[in-house]
């Protein structure tokens, strides 16, 4: 498909637009230079997960050329790599990217072949017959040991493949009242944390997840961000919480989550990616891009107050009917936009709007750097990063890539129902 930036004067008019922007915001005191600076160093994680075919509880539906190996994957984000620049990173799932050997350094060797490198370790705490009634926290003390030895070994993966971080979601819940003492969970879950938190390198971290229901229903044993908050704090300073922007109850304000985290210096990370109505997985951004942007603006905000901001930026998505490549690159492509506009705000005309409780004025500065095309800046920072195309998309889409993984790879079955 021929869209507006594949047309012969698209890059003419992106220099116009460009030239136009620069002039706007240096009248404004903002320094694009400094934006594209900022936007350059940010490093999004590509889920290993997600370039496999991945569906619902429901089924799944199979793309052509999807990848089955640990390889398979390395390559399919290497190729997201090459075309968006700030993806170098891929984050591991221990379930799913296992080696016929049970070895890790050849994957780390791998992705290093390929120009990228592990990022976060996730564990196993829901695949199993044995996790019916939980992991860390069941009442079944062979389970819940075995889990623990699981995490010390998950802590040896990491070693082998480079890691620094341990992404920890954990299933873990009861389905109907009076299952299991509450306070006996709250208790093996802080006993089992911190087996995996006492077994990690001192230069690394732990990212503890949150998730308010499912696969069980009537707890969850971390189901906020105020769980996952208490138990980082009781752990110590190499934990910290990681936001999954589909695990929040409906109209949960998320930014401000997010700026209780930053400012108590405990943001780990995030999950990046959409939903509709619960935890839908869905490409980021397309169903309220508004939220993505302020967020953004609570890291940007915390970071001119000078606050730590040492995000690690993972996307966590389950693409059913889009091609998985297409729909991460889409996704970070979001990330960026979102990001570049959080980083236009005018925060000096904010702090006088606001001195002034100017509420109707300080809502417009924010919505006029929402409102703002950031594509001709995006474009100019692509060809500055050395890309060989400004769309990322387009660039994939041309390269052949996906038509050859497809003549190559037999069709594969990983069904994963959905992110964690």
């Amino acid at each position: 498909m021929e869209y507006l930036r594949g047309s012969k004067n698209y890059e003419e008019r992106r220099k116009k637009q460009y030239a136009i922007l620069e002039d706007y915001f240096t009248e404004k005191g903002i320094d694009l230079e400094e934006v594209k600076r900022i936007l350059k160093k940010q490093v999004v994680e590509l889920p290993s997960w997600a370039v496999g075919n991945s569906g619902t509880r429901y089924g799944t539906f199979m793309d052509k050329g999807a990848a089955v190996t640990i390889w398979d994957k390395v390559d399919d984000c290497a190729e997201i790599q090459r075309c968006l620049g700030v993806t170098p990173v891929m984050a591991s799932h221990v379930l799913w990217d296992k080696t016929d050997d049970g070895r890790f350094e050849p994957v780390r060797e791998y992705a290093e072949k390929k120009g990228m490198r592990i990022g976060t370790v996730h564990p196993n705490t829901f695949s199993g017959q044995e996790f019916r009634f939980g992991s860390i926290c069941s009442p079944v003390a062979p389970v819940r040991e075995s889990t623990k030895a699981h995490f010390v070994d998950c802590i040896r993966m990491a070693r082998e493949m480079g890691s620094k971080s341990i992404g920890m979601w954990l299933a873990d819940g009861t389905s109907y009242p009076g299952q299991d003492s509450l306070a006996e969970r709250k208790h093996r879950l802080f006993e089992g944390l911190k087996t995996l938190y006492d077994a990690m390198d001192p230069d690394m971290t732990l990212l503890l997840e949150y998730k308010p229901f499912e696969p069980f229903f009537y707890t969850t044993d971390v189901p906020d961000w105020g769980t996952s908050f208490m138990m980082c704090r009781k752990l110590g300073e190499k934990a910290k919480v990681l936001v999954d922007l589909g695990h929040h109850l409906p109209c949960t304000n998320i930014e401000q989550i997010i700026c209780s985290l930053l400012d108590e210096g405990k943001l780990g990370g995030f999950h990046f990616n959409n939903r509709r109505y619960a935890d839908d997985d869905l490409i980021l951004g397309t169903v309220n891009p508004l939220e993505i942007f302020l967020i953004f603006n609570e890291i940007v905000d915390a970071n001119v107050r000078g606050l730590d901001t040492g995000i690690t930026y993972m996307l966590d998505q389950s693409h059913n009917i889009e091609n998985s490549l297409e729909g991460i690159i889409y996704s970070v492509m979001n990330i960026q936009t979102a990001y570049a506009k959080s980083l236009l705000v005018d925060r000096k005309i904010l702090a006088a709007a606001r001195a002034e409780n100017d509420v109707v004025v300080s809502n417009m500065i924010i919505m006029d750097a929402f409102n703002c095309d950031v594509e001709p800046l995006l474009a100019q920072l692509r060809l500055e990063m050395g890309l060989s195309d400004t769309d990322p998309l387009r660039n994939h889409r041309q390269s052949g890539y996906a038509q050859k993984a497809a003549q190559e790879r037999k069709a594969g079955i990983l069904t994963l129902g959905g992110g964690a």
